[in-house]
């Protein structure tokens, strides 16, 4: 097998564990191809996975990083669909930060028209996110209200255009006056700082006393009841990260039997391919032709060489950004 760069981590702790390093290049197995990787996404998962709170699955590579894109190098036995040369960005099982990594073959998509590795490459975790939880769990529709925590996040950037472009009225929270203009900017009707508002009042006050009908949130604990509060009659919350803590001390029921609310969430890595597959084929026929006409798109903060990956980290952690942080990896 032939050598490769990779980012490395020794043990679990800071960003200054993570550096490059010299190894194998992955072999495709199976329905999997393998990808000249040309640029890497950075997630959260990938921060918690380097602290040591959120292991691989078993079989995944332990080479951080779910997302990538490039070209395909090569096919495993089983992989339909791709020609080598095509490029791709593809939601990984872990092991995008490095110059090959593989992927299953029904989690690759193409490059949207226009698009380059970078901006091919912010896709995938965000966009598989998105559209499992704010469209597939919590069943949002056109002309219905959503609020997205974290609106200047990868993920709540990604929501807040894809929710107002299907249809919907979109409000979102965020940390900062600048991060609440970039909300806005992106299509939320209203942007509300956390740190300066309560966003159950403002909430009211915007929909007149009746709420929203979906909640993304990626806060957890702190925000439970809240956003119980904030939810209209048959309002949908949807869980999708605890960056809060996932345990609240105390919890009153009587919102979600009096306004028939549903309280959701989900986990993406631990999915089968066939179920990340399936939504892969949503997003292909329902927004890769709003990517290709430029009707959304993802937001970059920043780019790092796959070198300074610890950098990278260290930004994200750091909750500064506005939209995505990307390595360029060739």
């Amino acid at each position: 097998m032939t050598a490769m760069t990779y980012i490395a981590a020794d043990g679990a702790g800071g960003p200054e564990i993570l550096h490059p390093a010299t190894g194998e290049m992955p072999e495709p197995r199976g329905d999997e191809v393998l990808i000249r990787v040309l640029a890497a996404g950075v997630n959260r998962p990938d921060v918690q996975q380097r602290k040591g709170s959120y292991p691989p699955p078993p079989g995944a590579s332990p080479i951080l990083g779910l997302e990538a894109a490039g070209e395909v190098a090569a096919l495993g036995p089983e992989a339909t669909g791709w020609r080598i040369g095509d490029r791709v960005c593809a939601l990984t099982n872990g092991g995008a930060y490095a110059e090959y990594c593989v992927a299953p073959a029904p989690q690759c998509l193409p490059w949207p028209e226009g698009f380059d590795a970078i901006r091919a490459a912010a896709l995938p975790e965000t966009y598989f996110t998105v559209w499992a939880n704010l469209f597939q769990l919590g069943r949002l529709q056109p002309g219905e209200s959503a609020l997205v925590h974290g609106g200047s996040s990868g993920i709540g950037t990604t929501a807040i255009q894809l929710a107002h472009t299907l249809g919907s009225t979109v409000y979102a929270t965020a940390g900062s006056a600048e991060k609440c203009a970039a909300c806005r900017r992106l299509g939320a009707a209203e942007a509300i700082d956390y740190r300066e508002q309560d966003f159950v009042a403002e909430i009211k006050r915007l929909t007149g006393g009746r709420g929203v009908d979906v909640i993304l949130d990626m806060v957890g604990a702190p925000y439970a009841q809240r956003n119980l509060r904030s939810l209209a009659m048959d309002g949908r919350l949807v869980l999708i990260a605890f960056l809060g803590g996932p345990k609240a001390e105390t919890f009153d029921f009587t919102p979600v039997m009096v306004r028939r609310l549903t309280v959701t969430g989900s986990t993406m890595r631990p999915r089968s391919t066939a179920q990340k597959g399936a939504i892969a084929q949503a997003l292909r026929e329902k927004v890769w032709p709003l990517l290709d006409e430029g009707r959304c798109g993802p937001v970059i903060h920043a780019v790092f060489p796959l070198a300074e990956a610890a950098a990278a980290h260290r930004l994200m952690e750091s909750s500064t950004h506005i939209g995505k942080i990307m390595l360029k990896v060739a």
